[in-house]
């Protein structure tokens, strides 16, 4: 199995009895969870391990601010927020042997519903507090991506590169309108400028060149809050799975799309899916979605690391 990327303290153990460190993102999911912190903190502490709660004030510093404590020997790491807040935690603790309770409360919660946390973030914290005294851990797999420049970054759940990935990105460069509606207007607008790109896709080596104009890559079946993108997937097989959405139409799209959160979409004839532990990804102008998060722009290198995290569960 391939080592974890330079920096992380893979060798590092937790301390034993040691603080659980804890991120919290008080916007996340509009905010509606953000009066419960202190009782989700008080969760936690019923674990008998003392709390520290993180300061950061933004994404970047929230990973660092995760970084420094499991560097600092944390006995444990508890995201609470959304999958943005999860993905940024997670960088932290890929690849040791330091343990990760997410906490879902945010708008999309796919990484901690797919690998089995309840949706409420009380019982969450309930389940994470009775792992923390039992010192219970359920391993799961992640993926690992590479970029040209050997930047390497962590994802749990699903990796977007293609229409998705494109609307987020021109929903973040626009400064109007504000809130879902600036990413309901960059569907439309990329809606009308839909054409397949080119892409090249090997897979465990073998190359696939085509059209396309959706690809996703599945550790785990959901992206978005709750659209199954890869049904098949399973974080604990050692595989990643693909799916293609070949060279569909604006009113296919619109079309299929629905069909997305039940995982039907694969049956279409347009619609291909794939699994392999390497997965190598180009096309031009594509910057990737991780976890919904903007990652790195393409071609990347993307392999199913099995058992890279220890789940609180």
């Amino acid at each position: 199995m391939p080592g974890p990327p330079a920096g992380d303290p893979a060798d590092r153990l937790p301390v034993a009895g040691g603080p659980v460190a804890v991120l919290a993102n008080p916007t996340a999911g509009r905010g509606r969870h953000r009066a419960l912190l202190p009782r989700l903190l008080e969760g936690l502490a019923g674990a008998g391990r003392p709390v520290r709660l993180l300061a950061a004030s933004s994404p970047g510093e929230a990973e660092a601010a995760c970084r420094a404590a499991v560097a600092e020997g944390a006995g444990a790491l508890v995201a609470i927020g959304g999958d943005g807040t999860v993905h940024r935690a997670m960088q932290a603790v890929a690849g040791t042997a330091v343990p990760f309770g997410p906490v879902p409360a945010g708008t999309g919660n796919d990484f901690a519903l797919d690998t089995g946390f309840p949706a409420d973030p009380v019982a969450a914290v309930d389940v994470i507090a009775s792992a923390l005294r039992a010192d219970r851990t359920h391993v799961v797999d992640l993926a690992r991506m590479t970029g040209v420049d050997g930047v390497e970054r962590w994802f749990g759940a699903v990796l977007a590169a293609g229409f998705d990935a494109i609307v987020n990105e021109r929903a973040n460069r626009m400064r109007w309108p504000r809130g879902p509606r600036r990413y309901d207007l960059a569907i439309l607008v990329e809606l009308a400028r839909l054409r397949p790109r080119r892409y090249t896709l090997r897979l465990d080596g073998v190359p696939h060149d085509l059209d396309a104009v959706l690809v996703a890559v599945g550790n785990c079946p959901t992206y978005g809050g709750g659209m199954r993108i890869c049904p098949a997937a399973d974080p604990t097989d050692g595989l990643l799975d693909v799916v293609v959405a070949g060279r569909v139409n604006r009113r296919t799209l619109i079309r299929v799309k629905p069909r997305i959160y039940r995982g039907t979409h694969v049956g279409h004839p347009l619609v291909t899916s794939y699994r392999a532990r390497t997965v190598e990804l180009a096309a031009d102008g594509i910057v990737t979605y991780a976890d919904g998060e903007r990652s790195l722009e393409l071609p990347v290198t993307i392999s199913a690391v099995p058992g890279a995290l220890r789940l609180l569960r």
